[in-house]
């Protein structure tokens, strides 16, 4: 049964050059059977790749194709009634509906003892330069093939992300060897974003192209007390009543060293304070870190603590919902 090879890879009659290795190299990668180490239909699937990907590579072959089908390969030179070609060579075609047909009636005395042969590199026996030329474009066609990308997702602590940093990545090659590579984490890279390296994917299987890439997409651990919305770090910092009440300096950690933060004197919970230039440092520029106050009360209050509460609770003050509505 005749195959349709465009069909296989998935592109039209017309499909240029390019069009066709670029649908090769996504179908070779889909299947691969390294990808699919289990799956007989895959195998199946790659194998009908390379050989559709062998003929429409090569111009002759394509072109014996197009106006043949498949069951060109079927072709032959020499055997019984074959037609004489030049210094003797014969043809004979023996696809379907064509077995042993001589085609010296075609031919003639003319090209029995030499001269042009009038079908080309049509068969194989047309000449030992065109058969050679063939191969050579065959060859060359299947040269410079690059080799598979591989995809991985990589965690990495919300601290490293922030601030950049290494770490290890372990790649499982072709051949099943483990490698372990180490992997430069930018300053600042968000959770999603992509890292390349080029290069160190899967070798070329043709042995001469281009080595694939490693393409990390990198997944960020959230952090227990900070979170980020772009280039800005956002921090709840509790305080006590006295430090909102009479204002105070505490430390703050941050993830480029601990600074001072000034709470001013009745400061409320959800008061926002901004620290210029200590959020995300990357190459877009440097983002702010925003520090929410959050009163926290003791878990007993009692004794003076809470007569202290009580005398404040009878102080005359704004009404704190006066603002209040729906």
């Amino acid at each position: 049964m005749s195959e349709d090879y465009y069909k296989v890879l998935g592109v039209s009659r017309d499909a240029s050059k390019a069009d066709i290795e670029k649908a090769y190299r996504g179908l070779a990668r889909k299947y691969h059977p390294d990808m699919n180490p289990d799956d007989a239909t895959a195998k199946k699937k790659f194998q009908d790749v390379q050989k559709a990907f062998d003929v429409l590579s090569n111009p002759e072959k394509r072109e014996l194709f197009d106006r043949y089908g498949s069951s060109f390969e079927s072709m032959g030179a020499g055997g019984p009634g074959g037609a004489a070609g030049p210094g003797g060579a014969t043809y004979t075609w023996t696809g379907p509906g064509f077995e042993g047909f001589d085609f010296s009636q075609f031919l003639g005395e003319r090209y029995g003892g030499g001269g042009e042969n009038p079908f080309g590199n049509m068969f194989s026996g047309g000449g030992a330069g065109a058969g050679t030329r063939g191969r050579s474009r065959s060859r060359s066609r299947e040269r410079h093939v690059r080799g598979s990308d591989i995809l991985h997702e990589l965690k990495v602590p919300f601290t490293t992300a922030v601030v950049g940093g290494q770490a290890q990545l372990s790649v499982k090659r072709a051949d099943g060897r483990i490698e372990t590579i180490s992997v430069k984490i930018p300053p600042g890279i968000e959770d999603g974003k992509k890292i390349r390296l080029r290069g160190q994917g899967e070798s070329s299987p043709t042995g001469d192209g281009e080595s694939g890439d490693i393409l990390i997409t990198v997944r960020v651990s959230p952090h227990p007390s900070y979170t980020r919305c772009g280039n800005n770090l956002e921090v709840r910092v509790p305080v006590t009543v006295a430090e909102a009440a009479l204002g105070a300096k505490i430390d703050l950690p941050t993830p480029h060293g601990t600074i001072k933060l000034s709470v001013p004197p009745g400061s409320s919970s959800g008061t926002r304070l901004r620290v210029k230039g200590f959020g995300i440092r990357n190459a877009e520029g440097q983002g702010d870190l925003l520090a929410d106050v959050q009163i926290v009360l003791p878990e007993k209050i009692e004794g003076e603590t809470r007569d202290l509460i009580v005398k404040l609770a009878a102080q005359k003050t704004e009404d704190p919902r006066r603002n209040l509505q729906w």
